[in-house]
Order: structure tokens, then C-alpha cells, then sequence
């Protein structure tokens, strides 16, 4: 009989198209819920089942009426916004996940700080304010340097530090525009309308990528961001694994990274976990109830007894609850660029693609960028011009040579043209 993984992604992008290539090498069938408009006639043609993620438990019964009559084996996640609903269908139909109030508490960056701090994990001091709030009287009892954040979105998108009043008040109101505009609107997203504000943390970033298997933590990877993310914008590029830290910093930060996991209740599937380490310990940013997103996943690869898996499969496999325990990250190190955007503007076209292509190391460099598409530079954009990928003995070679096939290429972004619309007189 085969079998079937329920996957819910907000959309048929890159990540769910490498879990479906996982997916037939393994001979199982992926049923998609994703959202997308419920009035047209299979768009995608990937007979994926329509939800919204505003519309949580209307969406939740129409996948429980889709699946009645051929049950699922397994629950997986792409992306944030998913997950509470993935945590919702997994306990209706008794399949092992994360508990929905975990996955909530996961991605609610309010509520993980406030369960963090009450479980005594180190935090930063943090406030979360409305939209509405009135940014100099905020500055005027604040510590600086801070960092002003929107809690509905991932990644860096709207992350913004400020040194003194002036700046702060400038970020607020960049952040609140950002929470105003219609691509966040859309999301019907209640915490659209607040705004944290946080201590700002020096030290190094750390990724770590594993599985929660009944309660206990497996790691994966720990991944170096080796490029200092000291504001004002924190645009992530470069991912090096293994990490390079001593074995005792790895160490620390694998068990903050449990208890985190712990307090906030998640038990089995993947996770992604963000985090500081500097000398007064090592802080969560984050642990989410998913995998690290997109593409960025071809930088973990497992090995047994001479076999070779991506993260994909890895991660159906454990869903379906085969035994994983022989399977560890490849002895290579591995690297990933996510190219930055470096301004806003329309991009056209990129050069030096054989050039980059011929640095020794590096495996693949996938453009995802589109011509004629309009990119938003951070804070507010979202998104990479692409990826580089390279593997070596050593994390200095890798990250060395996706550093080199970057500095080849070049970047066709023309400035966007303001046009003024004037009404007849």
C-alpha cells in the first residue's frame, strides 16, 4: 500500500517541490494543502486541498473531509505560517506532531519570549507595543540600543536596530508602514497591528536544524553565520556547517536550544532554532515548528554506510516514523549563500555565471530572481536574488568559495520609477 504525507506549505514554491522529488524516490504520495484561491479548478494542477490560514478551523475540517476516505500516514510543514494548523490536523487524526498550543506559542514571537523568560531561558528585555503607539514617548524610557521588529513576519524582514531616539522613532515608523502595507495585510494576521521592541544582543548567530523525536532533541546541523549581523537591517547570507565554535559552545547551544524546545512544548518533528551566543550565554531567537526554509536546505545532507539523503527525505522518512537513528550529517562541509538583494529596483539580468560556476567547491547556483521582477531590499523585502552552494573538506573552503562565486557575479537591478498620477482639473 502507499504511503501518503499530508504536506501543508502557504505555496507550491521551491522547498515543496524538493520534498515531492524526496517523495518519488521513496515511492510516496504527497497530498498538498495549500493556500490558494478555492474558486478556481486545480491551478497548479497538484490537486492540492485549499486553506486559509486565517481561516484556521473551516480550513482544518476541509482537510479532515478530504482525507476521510484515504487516510494520511505522516504530517509535515513548510514554512511558518502552517505549522499551527499542521499541530491542529496531526492531533484530530492521532498522528505524533507538535502540539498545536506549542507550534502557536512557537511562531508568536510575543508569547516564545514570554514562555522563554517564565521557564528561566535567557532573553532578551523585551515590550511589545500597538502599531498605534506613540514612538518618542516609547524612546524616552528606553535602554539603547534596541531592535524594532514586526511579530507576523519571518526571517529579517522588518528587523531594524536603533542606536538613540531619533533612529528609533525612524524605525518605528518604517516598521509600522511595513505592517500597513497590503502584502501584510492580506495575511489577516491580528498581530499585524503590534510592534516588539527588544534589547539588542552582540555576539555571534547560530542555526540549528534537527528533529524532535517524542520530547528529544536530534541535532542535525549547526550552521555558522559568519558575516556579523549588527543592524541596522539583519539581512542573513552566508550558512557554513560544520560550525567552526568549540565543541563546548556547540554543546551549550544544542541544550538551550532543548529547553527551549521543551518550554515551549514542542515533542516530535522538525525544528529550526536561531541564536546568540555572546559571554553572558546563548540566547533563542527563535525555534520554530518546521525546517529551515527554502532552498537553504540542500546545505544538510545525511549519510549511512555509503548512502547519501537530503533533508527532504530525511524528514519523510522520520514522519513516517521509519528509523533514523544510523543516519548523520555528511562528513563534508557545506556552505550557502542567499544573495543578497543590494538595492531595491527591478531586476534584469545577471553575468558571470560560467565564471562563478568554475570556483573550485562550489556545486550549483540557482537564480531565482526573475527578469523583469520587481525585488525590495531589506527591511522590507523578503526575499533573495538566489542561492549559491558549495561542499569542500573544510567549512573555510566552502565558505570561502561561495564568497568567490559571488564576487563574479554582476547584478542588473534598475531603480524603480516613481510616477506621479495627477486628476484633471
Amino acid at each position: 500500500m502507499t504511503r501518503r504525507v499530508l504536506l501543508l506549505a502557504t505555496t507550491t514554491g521551491y522547498q515543496t517541490r524538493m520534498f515531492a522529488a524526496a517523495a518519488a524516490r521513496l515511492g510516496v504520495e504527497l497530498v498538498y494543502a495549500t493556500d490558494r484561491c478555492d474558486h478556481l479548478d486545480d491551478p497548479w494542477r497538484d490537486r492540492a486541498i485549499p486553506v486559509r490560514f486565517h481561516e484556521e478551523w473551516r480550513s482544518v475540517h476541509a482537510v479532515l473531509k478530504a482525507i476521510d476516505r484515504a487516510p494520511v500516514d505522516a504530517v509535515l510543514a513548510v514554512g511558518d505560517r502552517p505549522t499551527v494548523m499542521a499541530a491542529r490536523i496531526a492531533r484530530l487524526i492521532g498522528l505524533p506532531w507538535h502540539p498545536p498550543e506549542a507550534a502557536a506559542a512557537a511562531r508568536d514571537k510575543r508569547r516564545a519570549r514570554e514562555t522563554l523568560r517564565a521557564a528561566g531561558l535567557p532573553v532578551p528585555v523585551f515590550t511589545t507595543v500597538p502599531v498605534t503607539a506613540d514612538a518618542r514617548s516609547i524612546a524616552s524610557r528606553l535602554s539603547f540600543p534596541v531592535v524594532v521588529k514586526p511579530t507576523v513576519l519571518s526571517g529579517s524582514c522588518g528587523v531594524i536596530r536603533a542606536d538613540d531616539p531619533l533612529s528609533f522613532v525612524t524605525a518605528f515608523d518604517r516598521v509600522r508602514r511595513l505592517l500597513a502595507s497590503p502584502d501584510v495585510r492580506q495575511l489577516r494576521d491580528p498581530d499585524a497591528d503590534v510592534i516588539q521592541v527588544e534589547e539588542y544582543l552582540p555576539g555571534a548567530e547560530f542555526a540549528l536544524d534537527g528533529v524532535l523525536e517524542r520530547g528529544q532533541l536530534r541535532t542535525l546541523a549547526i550552521f555558522d553565520k559568519p558575516d556579523p549581523l549588527e543592524g541596522p537591517f539583519f539581512e542573513e547570507s552566508v550558512y557554513v556547517a560544520p560550525s567552526r565554535v568549540s565543541a563546548g559552545i556547540q554543546k551549550q547551544i544544542a541544550q538551550t536550544v532543548a529547553a527551549a524546545g521543551t518550554a515551549l512544548g514542542l515533542y516530535h518533528g522538525p525544528i529550526h532554532a536561531e541564536c546568540r551566543v555572546n559571554d553572558r550565554g546563548a540566547y533563542i531567537l527563535e525555534v520554530a515548528a518546521r525546517p529551515i526554509g527554502g532552498l537553504c536546505a540542500r546545505a544538510i545532507r545525511l549519510e549511512r554506510a555509503g548512502e547519501s539523503i537530503g533533508l527532504e527525505e530525511f524528514l519523510l522518512r522520520h514522519a513516517l516514523g521509519e528509523p533514523m537513528g544510523e543516519w548523520q550529517r555528511e562528513a563534508a562541509a557545506s556552505a550557502v549563500m542567499m544573495i543578497p538583494i543590494p538595492r531595491s529596483g527591478v531586476y534584469r539580468r545577471v553575468e558571470g555565471l560560467v565564471e562563478a560556476g568554475r570556483v573550485p567547491h562550489v556545486q550549483d547556483i540557482e537564480i531565482t530572481a526573475r527578469p523583469d521582477q520587481q525585488m525590495l531590499a531589506l527591511p522590507e523585502g523578503s526575499s533573495y536574488l538566489g542561492f549559491i552552494f558549495a561542499r569542500a573538506e573544510s567549512p573555510d573552503q566552502a565558505e570561502r568559495a561561495v564568497r568567490a562565486a559571488h564576487a563574479r557575479l554582476t547584478f542588473t537591478i534598475d531603480p524603480l520609477l516613481e510616477v506621479e498620477v495627477r486628476g484633471e482639473k
